[in-house]
């Protein structure tokens, strides 16, 4: 059976735009409706699951073995190539020309403790050291792939020192390093380290907390790096039975550890805040005394008593559906507290990004995707927003529900001076011409809720997917 001939009609994750492809393709010259500017140059990289077999079992989207998709931008041109990410799970199914593993809502493999569940490393891709990274949502060895020609070099362990990263480790584009954390099952529980720019281990402390956890990102400044420590936690007695079970814990507070960027694990300094749970981070940056962190956490509902919806936010979660607030944490060094507010609670929008270049600073313009409530697995990414971290402000663009919008990319305009000088590009779904397309914005002033400046067309369909990463033609050239 091939993937086009499976019905998909009660597989939102295999369904529509989000169905497969079945092919590795490379197109040079792309055609391009309006106009590309001549400083608009990089490569923009995303990541997603695209299944090589069809699944014989309750297929979820994060099962999907991992695709990158490219677009690469060279003074007015764009050409577009895609390929799968050959980790040691997809070469191992490849030989036996079927699924070894199957996904999240089953069982896991009893005879293969060493990978019980496959590592699609389908979740993430960042650029750091000159190679791709490509890594897993629940950790995982990250692999190594060419950016020019997609082909993965093979798992990334830096020397042999790295065995698994948690999906959303951060590079810093300043001092070439890689700042990372990971996750498990057994004491300390967490671990965080730091990677220089050679790919070599350069520092690296166990985060010891009060059982297992299902932290997702992490924030850099300059100076610190921020875990996280959310009472959403894995069922116990569902772990005892290899099931994934999530249970949230509203008499928890949320807790960031704050620790110096190459600081012992003595050094950690804990700080409560209300209880949440947030997959993404926006950036984070130091003012004077405090740490400042912007996220996009889950709205959490109260109750007819006045207390935390649990229920409303384990459904929420575990079907996939998206509910989010932009917020902001203020952590202060000399007093040990916390102070934390919405900056936006109208809008619901997640995915953030910004201009890389700011990652650890003080930034002011996010860039994130919006989102429809409700929903069963399949959240659909129907439009785009600039985001005011100061006032609360934003811009959006969307041309309809049935629209698909991926993360985008912030491309930095060559030359830049001010921080939102650059465009945004993301590869979309046309469903009125039937077509994806990479569609690039002006960032400039209040030019994004203009709409679309160029649209460049991908002869062959894009599936939906994950995240995303840009990298600049300075970035190239500067080889971190």
């Amino acid at each position: 059976m091939k993937l086009a001939d499976l019905p998909r009609h009660s597989i939102p994750g295999l369904d529509g735009p989000n169905a497969p492809i079945e092919r590795e393709a490379y197109f040079d010259k792309l055609e391009i409706i309006g106009e590309l500017p001549a400083d608009l140059n990089g490569v923009y990289v995303r990541n997603g699951p695209n299944p090589m077999y069809p699944p014989d079992w309750r297929y979820h989207v994060y099962d999907g073995d991992g695709m990158l998709h490219a677009a690469y931008f060279d003074r007015g041109r764009v050409s577009y190539r895609n390929r799968w990410i050959h980790t040691a799970a997809f070469e191992e199914e490849r030989a036996a020309g079927r699924h070894l593993w199957k996904g999240l809502k089953e069982a896991p493999r009893a005879d293969r403790p060493d990978e019980p569940q496959r590592n699609n490393s389908n979740t993430d891709v960042k650029y750091h050291a000159g190679k791709l990274l490509t890594m897993f949502y629940l950790t995982g060895v990250p692999y190594h792939v060419d950016l020019m020609t997609l082909e993965t070099l093979g798992p990334a362990t830096f020397g042999g020192a790295i065995g698994k990263l948690s999906a959303h480790s951060r590079p810093d584009e300043r001092t070439g390093e890689l700042l990372f954390f990971d996750y498990g099952k057994e004491p300390p529980y967490m671990s965080y380290g730091v990677i220089g720019a050679d790919g070599r281990l350069k520092h690296r402390i166990p985060v010891k907390l009060p059982g297992p956890r299902l932290p997702h990102d992490m924030a850099v400044t300059e100076n610190y790096t921020i875990l996280h420590d959310f009472p959403l936690l894995p069922d116990a007695e569902a772990l005892k039975l290899g099931r994934h079970k999530l249970r949230f814990e509203p008499e928890l507070p949320s807790r960031f550890g704050i620790v110096p960027r190459y600081g012992a694990a003595g050094d950690i300094r804990w700080f409560e805040a209300k209880p949440t749970y947030m997959l993404h981070v926006a950036n984070a940056w130091e003012e004077g005394d405090e740490i400042v962190m912007v996220g996009t956490p889950y709205r959490l509902y109260l109750d007819e008593k006045g207390q935390p919806d649990v229920a409303r936010l384990i459904q929420t979660i575990r079907k996939r559906q998206r509910d989010f607030m932009l917020y902001e944490w203020r952590f202060d060094l000399r007093s040990g507290k916390t102070r934390e507010r919405a900056i936006d609670d109208v809008l619901n929008s997640e995915f953030p990004i910004i201009n890389s270049e700011y990652a650890g600073r003080k930034n002011r313009w996010s860039y994130h995707i919006v989102f429809p409530h409700g929903g069963e697995e399949e959240p659909r990414f129907t439009g785009l927003t600039k985001h005011d971290l100061e006032t609360g402000g934003y811009q959006a663009w969307s041309e309809g529900p049935a629209f698909y919008y991926n993360e985008p990319g912030f491309a930095r305009a060559d030359h830049a001076q001010k921080e939102d000088d650059g465009y945004l590009v993301s590869f979309v779904w046309n469903p009125l011409e039937v077509r994806s397309e990479i569609q690039v914005f002006d960032c400039r002033g209040r030019e994004f809720g203009r709409g679309p400046i160029a649209r460049v067309l991908v002869p062959q369909r894009v599936p939906n997917g994950f995240h995303a990463t840009y990298i600049s033609r300075k970035r190239l050239d500067s080889g971190l």
